[in-house]
Order: structure tokens, then sequence, then C-alpha cells
């Protein structure tokens, strides 16, 4: 018998909620904690147009799909999918290959979050009367004195709030993050406990649209004109030879096809003049970084904060001050390879602060 048919039902809420499924066990447990709390769920399961690849797994790729839509007959409730293949490409793809073709490095799953699931899919929700919008990030939003904030989740390990950093606060209100409480190991107990078949289903590749597991095959099919230029140090002696800006990024050391008594890595990429930059670590260094298309949840930005420059990065304690449109923000301690075009998302405790794209490095 269904856990939802036994004790573990709970006094129906009467809210109607659509749960982001990507085939996955956070999503799919997301649906079924929520269907054990009352609410009348339904799942949906955007359709990228993705192809499937037998070597990688895709999170909205075919087999995605069905797998969603087996946990959701398992669970008695509805499944939509959702063709967002156009949106895909305009917002995310277009933008990803453009920023690289420009010497910046772009976060495909902050835009993802930014465009996909908490504009596009946010709104069909809200216009299809749901009361929210569910997904299976590791993340939480707590409310105090009726204002609504980003919060880290209990799991730091697999802590999302970087990529949801430019969900609007405005918008908090009507989203919902069921396991912000839980931790991953704790999360695949309840879906093995329950039946979802997927509760020992891999984590999917962070890079759902590359067809291989070489993403640069992404600019060669797309790029029309791929230009070679000069590869130089900071004394500006030419090195070598680089096949196009849009395969590098900062930090980058492999790849480079040049021999070194000691370690080179890119320190700057020069759109401008189609070079790339080199030298050795301590050229990584900055101590901070102005960013642009800035998301607020505080008015004003506390005077003890810290910030990631990248998911995997430890966050650094650190001074943020606004400035005309744009945040800068000034370590403590230098950080190494801050990259233009990644995100950089700021934390009071567990609150998010503000997160931005990075323009510049100081």
């Amino acid at each position: 018998m269904r856990f939802f048919k036994n004790k573990y039902i709970r006094q129906r809420s009467g809210k109607k909620i659509l749960v982001a499924m990507s085939g996955g066990v956070d999503s799919s447990v997301s649906a079924l904690l929520l269907k054990e709390k009352g609410y009348e769920v339904v799942g949906a399961t955007m359709c990228l147009g993705i192809k499937d690849n037998s070597n990688k797994l895709q999170c909205c790729g075919i087999q995605a799909i069905e797998d969603a839509k087996k946990v959701c007959r398992h669970l008695e409730i509805p499944h939509y999918v959702f063709d967002f293949s156009k949106s895909l490409e305009d917002k995310i793809i277009n933008k990803f290959v453009s920023e690289y073709s420009n010497g910046r490095t772009p976060n495909p799953c902050v835009d993802c979050n930014r465009f996909l699931k908490f504009d596009i899919l946010l709104n069909k929700a809200i216009t299809m009367d749901f009361d929210y919008l569910a997904t299976g990030h590791y993340a939480k939003i707590i409310k105090r004195s009726g204002n609504y904030y980003l919060s880290r989740p209990r799991d730091k390990v697999k802590d999302q709030t970087y990529f949801l950093y430019p969900i609007k606060k405005e918008l908090l209100k009507f989203i919902k993050f069921p396991l912000g409480d839980l931790i991953k190991t704790k999360v695949r107990e309840i879906a093995q406990k329950y039946g979802l078949q997927v509760a020992n289903k891999p984590q999917s590749q962070d890079l759902c649209f590359a067809e291989s597991d070489d993403f640069a095959d992404i600019f060669r099919t797309r790029i029309k004109t791929i230009k070679q230029g000069p590869i130089i140090n900071i004394d500006g002696k030419v090195l070598g030879r680089h096949k196009g800006i849009c395969f590098y990024t900062i930090g980058q050391r492999k790849g480079l096809g040049i021999s070194s008594s000691s370690p080179i890595y890119i320190t700057e990429i020069d759109p401008v003049n189609n070079g790339i930059i080199v030298g050795g670590r301590e050229a990584l260094q900055s101590v901070g970084l102005v960013a642009d298309n800035v998301n607020y949840y505080l008015n004003k930005i506390p005077r003890h904060t810290s910030a990631k420059i990248r998911y995997n990065h430890q966050a650094a304690k650190c001074v943020a001050v606004k400035n005309n449109g744009t945040i800068n923000v000034n370590f403590y301690t230098a950080q190494e390879a801050i990259t233009p075009g990644q995100s950089v998302v700021i934390y009071a405790g567990d609150i998010v602060v503000a997160g931005g794209e990075i323009k510049s490095t100081v």
C-alpha cells in the first residue's frame, strides 16, 4: 500500500503545487513529501529538446522525462511535460556561446534558474492557478517579520543557493524547497522506503545541453568563424597560439600547448585583441571584484559578509558596497582565479544578501 493511502497522509492543505521534476531522486522526494503534507501535487518536466547520449546522464533528456512520469504514476499524481526547447536555445545556449566568444565564462545553471524555472515555469504555474512552484533544490526560504529570504539549507555540502540567487525576492512566497531541512543521504533513504525507482539514481551532469563529453563541440557547431590568436605572457612576449578564445577560461593550465619550466595559467582573456595572457599562479590573485546584474535580498548590506565566487568555492570574508548599479566586493584575503561571467553570491551567515555576475577583478 502506498504511503499516501495509509497513516502517513496529512490533513489536506487545500493548496495546489506544481513540482518541477527532473527524473532525479531530489525532485521525486520533493513531490512525495508535499503529497504527504496534503498538497494537491502535480509534476511537471521541462522538455528541452536535448538528445540523449548513452555515455552520460542528462537531467532533461528523454530518459529523465520517462523517469519523472513513472514516479508520478507511482505517487498517483498528474504529470505534465512542457516544451521549453526554444527558451533553452534563446535564453541559455545563445548566451553561453556569446559569453565564451567574448572571453567570459557564464554559468548556465544560474541562467536556467533565472530564465526557465523561476521565470517561465513559475509564471506558467501561477497562470494555471497553482499556489506554489516547488523544486528539489537544497535551499531554504525563511519568513521573518513578513519578509521572505533565501537561506542556506541544512546540508551545507549540497547547498545550491549559489545557483538560485537570481530569484526575485517578491517571488519567494510562491516557491517551496521541501529538501531544505534534509541531508542527501536522508533523501535517498526516503526514496528507498517508499519504493521510488530513482532512489539510487546517480547525479546528472551539469551542462545538460552538451551532446558530447567535450562541450567545446557547442562552439564548433555554432560559431561560424573561430579565430586563432596569440598567447602572451605578462611581459608581452608571445609564447604560442591559441585555438580561439571561446575554448579557454581564467585559471586554465592544461591545453595551452606551451612548454615552461614552471606552471603557467591563463590570467586574462582579451577579446578586443583576441589574445590570451598567461602567468604564474601568483598572477591569478585578486583582492576584489565588481559585479553587475545584481539581485538584492537585503536593502542594506550588513557589515560582516562572505562571498562565493563559484559554486565549489569556500565563502570568503569580504566587504560589499553598492555602487551605481554595480556592487564592489573586497576580500580580506586575496582570491584565486576570479572569473568574469561567473557569479558572486554574498551571504550574511546563512542568509543570501545579494548576487550578481562578475564584471571585472580588482
